[in-house]
């Protein structure tokens, strides 16, 4: 799916499960509130929350009444995953044929200096 058309709950969730992938929010750690992370991003504070909903209900987050938000155990674990499926089965195809196309290899990409 193109960026430009998806869902800004979905680029939200996005930009949170790359923090986690990239280690900025570690197992355990607590993530920005509602409207700090909204004042962030510049997005209404009920759509991050529709993001943050997802991540409970996936079992990504933890949540303490009253406190906040914690990236649960194991989250990285099942992002990435969850990301190297979906690398494979819907982004990989494309690029690979397109490589086909344009008589590419993977030491070309690797080798490239350009």
């Amino acid at each position: 799916m193109n960026n430009a058309s998806k869902p800004v709950y979905l680029k939200l969730r996005d930009i949170i499960s790359e923090s986690i992938l990239d280690g900025e929010y570690r197992e355990g750690d607590m993530l920005p509130s509602v409207r700090v992370f909204a004042a962030e991003q510049g997005a209404n504070p009920l759509t991050v929350a529709k993001a943050y909903q997802g991540f409970q209900e996936d079992g990504l987050v933890t949540v303490k009444r009253g406190v906040g938000m914690f990236v649960a155990a194991g989250a990285k674990n099942r992002l990435r995953s969850a990301q190297r499926e979906d690398f494979i089965k819907n982004i990989w195809p494309p690029v690979q044929r397109q490589m086909e196309r344009l008589d590419l290899s993977i030491d070309d990409l690797v080798d490239s200096d350009a």
